[in-house]
Order: structure tokens, then sequence, then C-alpha cells
């Protein structure tokens, strides 16, 4: 297992995968449509975006929680 202590590190990476490949291949479709590249181009954007992702939410994650924290009241 990993350790807790990379928990936020994680969640980035898993996170950013996902969205950056989702929005990626959404946007290539609407680009470019269906043909016999667009899976290769989405790679390639996707390749091109996931580091992106991940150091927008490695960085912006902790400001982020923080608003939330601050707009959220308790419920006990």
């Amino acid at each position: 297992m990993i350790p807790a202590r990379y928990a936020h590190a994680l969640f980035a990476l898993i996170m950013s995968g996902l969205m950056s490949c989702v929005v990626t291949g959404i946007a290539t479709v609407k680009a470019i449509g269906f043909s016999p590249s667009t899976f290769g181009d989405w790679m390639a954007s996707w390749a091109f975006c996931w580091p992106i992702a991940f150091t927008v939410i490695l960085t912006l994650g902790p400001i982020v929680k923080r608003m939330i924290d601050r707009l959220v009241r308790s419920e006990t």
C-alpha cells in the first residue's frame, strides 16, 4: 500500500488523468470528428495535457479545498 502522506498526490494523479482523458477526448472529436486518426490525435492531446492537469490539481487543490471549507458549514 501507498503511505497516507501521498494521498493528495495520488488523488491529483488519478483525477487529472481521468478528467484530462475525458476532456481531450470530447475536444478531439468535436474538433476533427471521427476518423482513422482520431484515437492517435486524442492520445497525443492527452499525453500533452495530463502533466499540465496534474500540476494544476496538485498546486491549486489545497487552495480550492480551503475555499470549499469556507463555503460549507459543518453538520455537527
